[in-house]
């Protein structure tokens, strides 16, 4: 039988190693969901959201052992604790709307008709997440989409593999009957298969460009519904009147946090001419200042990339980028546990960078960082939306009506104004270009996971 394998990048050993489900074993378990989810939806809201949040309670419960297991698995420092405060905080919120979310649309309620617009169940959600925030990205979906009265199936990334096992074991614990949230492991075919064959009432997928190609490839002709949250490259502005202190701590922090593996992380920074030498001396400060190593050492500030592969894929980029022009301002010398044979990669600013360089151009997803000078806010603008991707943009200024003149002429799916890095649960999460399509959070997040119905009832 073959196996789906998590290699820890604390030391290139196998972690973990789970048997991959067949297509036929993953069939059978569809049956038991679909008769799940037509009990499921017939509870009352107050039920569900009971269960629901019961769920989200036991995980809460095992934190300490998926802190260590996230560090084993993808690499994050154990001293940032999990993502337990971000996955309780959307939880409430969601659980919070979920009745005025939900309630049907009344057109007319009168002695000759009732005439209103019902938000109904899906059936089957399938929630495919990725390695890099297995708990945070995850949740968006799954509270949702519960809560509505679907049945969820997660399939999770292979990296973060243990994942799933909580989720289900967490849900299982609360009371959700059986059926009602299932977690499968399978190949990537498999997937596909059931894709293509239509099992699922609608597909969440959080990852790259071209997995979310496959996703549509596979569902295309099945109408089934598809939200994709895939690649970015946020950029930021620090305009001429920016408090640059503070911009610099919040960028850099969003831009080498989880070495630099969020999905919102900064990856390219634009600055006021005025500015950018403070601007690139307090940013060299604050990186030189990090301790690259063992993610299980409480000293550890930045830890080793989930795996090889992306690590190699931005030194690869770096390392073009500097033959191009650009230049490095870190002292390499600080960071000697990058022996360029692993995971583990020191953190990386770059100036003397423009968009003709890879570093500028494509997802980057590790701990780098190309900075470049501007003198005005139409040439950021032009920089900003320079891009094939558009999840977010921050803007540092201290002129609210600036932000939101420069934030309506960028293309992306979030602006931000002096902060970063942050998903809000009561605004809508999404992205537009290869970034991808659909939402998640906030009411709006409720929409994907239901249908419209309406009702046109004549009274006798």
């Amino acid at each position: 039988m073959s196996k789906i394998t998590c290699t820890s990048p604390i030391d290139s050993s196998v972690y973990k190693e789970v048997n991959v489900q067949s297509k036929a074993e993953i069939e059978v378990l569809l049956e038991t969901t679909h008769s799940a989810q037509l009990k499921w939806c017939e509870l009352t809201l107050e039920k569900r959201i009971e269960l629901v949040e019961a769920g989200v309670a036991n995980l809460e419960k095992i934190n300490d052992e998926i802190v260590i297991e996230l560090a084993h698995q993808m690499g994050r420092p154990i001293r940032y604790g999990g993502e337990i405060g971000g996955v309780k905080e959307r939880t409430a919120y969601m659980t919070s709307i979920a009745n005025e979310a939900l309630s049907p649309t009344i057109i007319e309620s009168s002695d000759q008709f009732e005439r209103y617009i019902s938000k109904e169940a899906l059936g089957i959600v399938f929630v495919i997440a990725p390695w890099n925030y297995p708990y945070l990205t995850a949740i968006n979906s799954i509270v949702p989409a519960l809560v509505a009265g679907n049945a969820v199936v997660l399939k999770h990334a292979s990296q973060t593999i243990l994942a799933g096992d909580r989720f289900a074991k967490a849900f299982e614990d609360a009371g959700l009957p059986k059926g009602v949230f299932t977690n499968i492991t399978t190949s990537h075919d498999v997937t596909n298969q059931l894709l293509q064959d239509r099992a699922f009432d609608f597909v969440n997928f959080t990852g790259s460009v071209g997995g979310g190609k496959s996703i549509e490839k596979a569902t295309a002709g099945t109408f089934v519904g598809v939200g994709l949250e895939l690649g970015g490259k946020d950029p930021a502005y620090v305009r001429a009147d920016a408090d640059v202190d503070a911009a610099v701590e919040t960028l850099i922090d969003g831009a080498m946090f989880n070495s630099g593996q969020c999905c919102c992380g900064i990856e390219r920074i634009y600055v006021d001419e005025s500015l950018f030498d403070d601007f690139i001396a307090k940013a060299k400060s604050i990186v030189e200042g990090y301790v690259l190593g063992n993610p299980l050492e409480s000293t550890t500030t930045l830890g080793p990339m989930a795996h090889v592969r992306f690590a190699d894929e931005v030194r690869g980029q770096v390392k073009e980028a500097l033959a191009s022009g650009a230049t490095s301002i870190i002292d390499r010398s600080l960071f000697p546990r990058d022996t360029g044979n692993d995971a583990y990669i020191a953190p990386e600013i770059l100036v003397d960078v423009d968009h003709s360089m890879r570093v500028m151009k494509d997802e980057s997803f590790g701990p780098v960082v190309g900075i470049m000078k501007v003198s005005s806010d139409e040439q950021a603008i032009d920089l900003m939306n320079d891009s094939v991707f558009g999840l977010t943009a921050s803007i540092w200024t201290k002129d609210d009506a600036a932000a939101a003149n420069i934030g309506s002429k960028i293309k992306t799916g979030t602006v931000f104004m002096n902060r970063c890095d942050y998903l809000d649960p009561a605004l809508c999460w999404t992205g537009c270009k290869e970034t991808g399509r659909g939402m998640t959070l906030s009411h709006l997040g409720y929409q994907s996971v239901t249908r419209p119905k309406s009702y046109h009832l004549k009274k006798a």
